[in-house]
């Protein structure tokens, strides 16, 4: 069980709730330190004045801020410990909205709320109104030396709160020079194929059923050359990227999740209920294809006729 990393109380209206925060997430990647090839040392850093060219100690060293190029508005630390966020160990909910308002671009790290000594009750009716009414409550909490803007949400039979980002710092999409403009339009057909194939592979999310397969690899690399294996790393080609007809393609991979058969982790049956909505949608490819010759050929008749 992970330790609690803050301690305050959620408030909302004159309703106080004594809590403790406890990390949602871990991040698994594998870390690497630098080493020294020859003899296999670990590799120091140093902080080097690059005016005189000789190593700095950590009282000698103050923050800058670049205005212009190489002009630097140089603070002291007391100056930027002055302006840090009063923390008041306090989350205090601003608003409530609906949680499909929120974009999930917004959303950055996760941290478990628990009622602290106490506080069983009015948290769990903060938990039961919130889950009743579909809202999350919008915050403010301060953190080390940040505050930030955050959300509440039930999860499960708990808390859980989000740290967000500001508006100003999501870069709008509309700022990307390289999206298609509005006169692209994808073929009816293409967009129907699209359709049935997205369906095809639609199922249920369980996050169980995806693993970091390139963390394991490389946690297996490691184990391996610790047992004193050597390894000859393989020569990887780039090729170029290929361009496909979006016709074929989609055609192919209709056929293809058709004949395949169950996927690692996932359940017999509902491979199977795949291997169905396939075979309906080709069946119904064929069968508009089938109709469209039938009404050709009856046309040709009426013709010649």
């Amino acid at each position: 069980m992970p330790r609690a990393m803050w301690s305050g109380a959620i408030s909302f209206g004159l309703v106080n709730i004594p809590v403790k925060l406890y990390p949602a997430t871990s991040h698994k990647e594998v870390q690497f330190h630098m080493l020294h090839k020859k003899d296999g040392a670990r590799i120091k850093q140093k902080r080097v004045c690059s005016a005189e060219d000789k190593e700095v100690d950590w009282d000698e060293i103050a923050k800058g801020y670049e205005v212009a190029p190489g002009r630097y508005v140089m603070l002291e630390r007391e100056e930027i410990a002055a302006l840090n966020p009063k923390a008041d160990r306090s989350i205090t909910i601003e608003d409530f909205v609906h949680q499909e308002e929120i974009d999930p671009i917004y959303y950055e790290s996760a941290y478990y709320v628990v009622p602290d000594r106490g506080a069983a009750r009015p948290y769990k009716l903060l938990l039961e109104a919130l889950r009743r009414t579909n809202k999350v409550g919008i915050a403010r909490v301060v953190l080390r030396t940040r505050q930030y803007l955050c959300a509440v949400r039930p999860v499960g039979d708990g808390l859980e709160l989000s740290t967000m980002l500001y508006a100003d710092e999501v870069n709008p999409v509309e700022d990307l020079e390289e999206l298609p403009d509005k006169s692209v339009h994808p073929g009816e057909r293409e967009v129907k194929m699209a359709e049935q194939l997205i369906e095809s592979l639609s199922t249920t999310f369980d996050p169980r059923r995806y693993k970091d397969e390139h963390r394991e690899q490389v946690l297996a690399l490691i184990q391996r050359k610790a047992e004193g294996e050597e390894i000859v790393a393989p020569v990887v080609k780039e090729e170029p990227a290929r361009v496909v007809n979006l016709m074929d393609a989609l055609q192919k991979s209709l056929e293809r999740l058709k004949e395949r058969g169950p996927q690692a982790g996932e359940p017999a049956e509902e491979t199977g209920e795949r291997r169905h909505r396939a075979e309906a949608a080709h069946g119904a490819r064929s069968g508009s294809r089938a109709k469209k010759k039938s009404g050709n050929g009856a046309k040709k008749k009426k013709s010649s006729a």
